[in-house]
């Protein structure tokens, strides 16, 4: 859930470095975020949400019990449960009518994926006589997606590059002219907290968002940035306030990861990539001289100049690789009208999780209820919910089922790349990750409020419910780079990124936010994220319904939603539509 990185990107950070997401507003909101200023909705006549078929939300809480059940352990790519989990997806979407997505007449589209699984190894810091031992997974969490038998540092030289970030929009550079190639950079996560310049105690929200994460903030991009540099070494030192998650959920990293297939073999990458607890990144800073919260003030200034640590790091980890062809699930239903029936509005919800995993209290199968099997079951009764239309709509519909989301949007990525059908002809994407299962909200969240026009349909079809749209709640997380969606916004598709309500019918105001964190911490990547007895799943029959209408809607419209001005994506679409 929510979560990303990737290959292929190295080059091509630029085009994704995004102050797209907007700080979130403290009260009621119906109108997009100031400043954000997007194309008019087409006017055409919409048929009433009242008039649309009904989503069923018993049977969404079947395929989420079926889905999320100790059978199917767990939905690991390449493992017996994807194997259950693709059988029972292409059964269902057979029983629905629909037809195959793919035009090999299939509904697989196969997504060629390489599992890499590192041998535990410490890593060893040393200056001089002196030396700090990390503890594998204790300590440190490392990888390599190098596609290599063996991956290390050896006695490799340790820079502290503050935040890592280059950002020429924000005349920003955190390495200045320091050649920093083949040396191991230690990096803080997060944006730079740049305070403003009229109140201190609060971020310039012309920088980096303000609040809000831009993607310089995310792992992925200083990885990425990393090795651009041509470091031989990239480690994140965790903090849980500023990385959205506790360390717990990077340990989860330790055992198979998978990438995409790439024809360098991912050579390009630093040889190891990895985070270190904030314990072990302070002790690291002291052995250099170094006090980590002066070092951390200072790095959130333009001033600042990347610090050779006199420190060496090593490390080595051997591999076990195996090569496996995953798969995307799709399903299609043919619009009804003969000139725009080859456009496409795709929704996606990924269906794999963490599978089998190291045990938490006995339990080793991470179910993955909320994440993801509620969305895939409510992709799958949206597709239901098309089939009961008097008549198609014009576009067509896709539907995709994707895998390895959580191994860095590796399904939704490869079909974004390798489109079954042209992204010029495709009008939108609508993604599901995760589903309110507390109940009915007065609200609904869209993450990136403001992005495309995609937004004015949904704040009008749930207004047709009497509820609001409200930005993002925690737009320091970054959540717009974390799920399925993005990998469509950034090759040029307009791509909405709802997420549930906070603001609970009958519920004290503090309560969606209580839940939110309660997740997080005790069941978010945790063999507990089960279906629990006391979900509601009212709520997301309602945010299912305006998932329905705004993809009917955008297939029965006259023209493509667009981009606002000043989007990122916005050129990249213009283009693609050009030629």
């Amino acid at each position: 859930m929510r979560k990303c990185k990737n290959a292929g990107m190295y080059k091509t950070v630029a085009l994704f470095v995004s102050t797209l997401l907007i700080a979130a507003c403290s009260g009621s909101e119906s109108k997009p975020p100031a400043g954000a200023t997007g194309a008019q909705m087409p006017a055409v006549r919409h048929t009433p949400m009242g008039e649309l078929p009904d989503i069923d939300q018993d049977a969404v809480m079947a395929h989420t019990k079926v889905l999320s059940s100790d059978e199917y352990e767990g939905r690991g790519p390449g493992t017996r449960g994807e194997e259950l989990t693709v059988d029972y997806l292409v059964d269902q979407f057979k029983k629905i009518g629909l037809k195959p997505g793919n035009t090999d007449g299939t509904f697989i589209q196969k997504v060629p994926l390489v599992g890499i699984t590192p041998t535990p190894a410490p890593l060893v810091f040393k200056k001089g006589h002196e030396e700090q031992r990390l503890k594998w997974k204790d300590d440190v969490v490392a990888w390599t997606k190098h596609v290599a038998g063996t991956a290390s540092i050896d006695n490799s030289d340790l820079v502290f590059v503050g935040y890592g970030v280059v950002a020429p929009e924000y005349g920003w550079d955190d390495y200045k002219s320091l050649d920093v190639k083949g040396k191991t950079l230690v990096m803080l996560v997060n944006d730079p907290p740049v305070p403003g310049p009229s109140n201190a105690s609060e971020l310039d929200p012309k920088t980096f968002g303000g609040k809000a994460m831009t993607y310089y903030g995310r792992w992925t991009y200083k990885y990425e940035i990393g090795a651009e540099k041509g470091a031989a070494g990239v480690l994140i030192v965790h903090e849980t306030g500023p990385a959205g998650y506790p360390f717990d959920v990077v340990q989860s990293k330790v055992s198979e990861q998978f990438d995409l297939v790439t024809p360098d073999k991912n050579m390009g990458r630093a040889s190891i990539e990895g985070w270190i607890t904030l314990d072990q990144g302070k002790q690291l800073l002291k052995m250099a001289g170094q006090d980590f919260d002066a070092l951390k003030k200072q790095a959130a200034t333009r001033e600042f100049k990347p610090i050779p640590l006199g420190v060496t790091a090593s490390m080595t980890l051997h591999n076990k690789l195996r090569t496996i062809d995953s798969k995307n699930v799709v399903a299609r239903l043919e619009g009804g009208d003969g000139k725009s029936k080859d456009e496409y509005v795709v929704y996606t919800a990924h269906w794999d999780h963490l599978g089998i995993g190291t045990p938490v209290d006995g339990d080793r199968i991470y179910n993955g209820a909320k994440d993801n099997a509620v969305g895939t079951a409510g992709l799958l009764e949206i597709a239901r919910a098309y089939t009961k239309l008097p008549s198609p709509p014009k576009r067509s519909i896709l539907f995709s089922s994707v895998t390895a989301e959580e191994q860095g949007l590796l399904g939704s990525e490869y079909y974004s790349v390798t489109p079954i059908y042209p992204l010029a002809k495709t009008a939108a994407n609508i993604n599901i990750d995760g589903l309110n299962v507390r109940g009915r909200t007065k609200d609904l969240t869209l993450i990136g409020y403001g992005a495309s026009d995609l937004d004015d349909y949904t704040r009008e079809a749930a207004g047709e419910q009497g509820r609001i749209i409200r930005s993002d709640p925690e737009p320091e997380k970054g959540l717009y780079y974390r799920s399925d969606h993005f990998n469509f916004a950034k090759q040029g598709v307009p791509a909405l990124d709802p997420d549930e309500g906070i603001d609970f019918v009958g519920k004290p105001a503090d309560y969606g936010q209580k839940v939110r964190d309660q997740y997080t911490e005790h069941d978010y990547h945790k063999p507990s994220d089960v279906v629990k007895s006391d979900w509601d799943l009212s709520g997301a029959r309602e945010d299912l319904k305006v998932f329905f209408a705004v993809g009917y809607r955008v297939a029965q419209a006259d023209k493509f939603p667009e981009w606002v001005e000043g989007n990122e994506f916005k050129a990249k679409r213009e283009a693609m539509l050009e030629k």
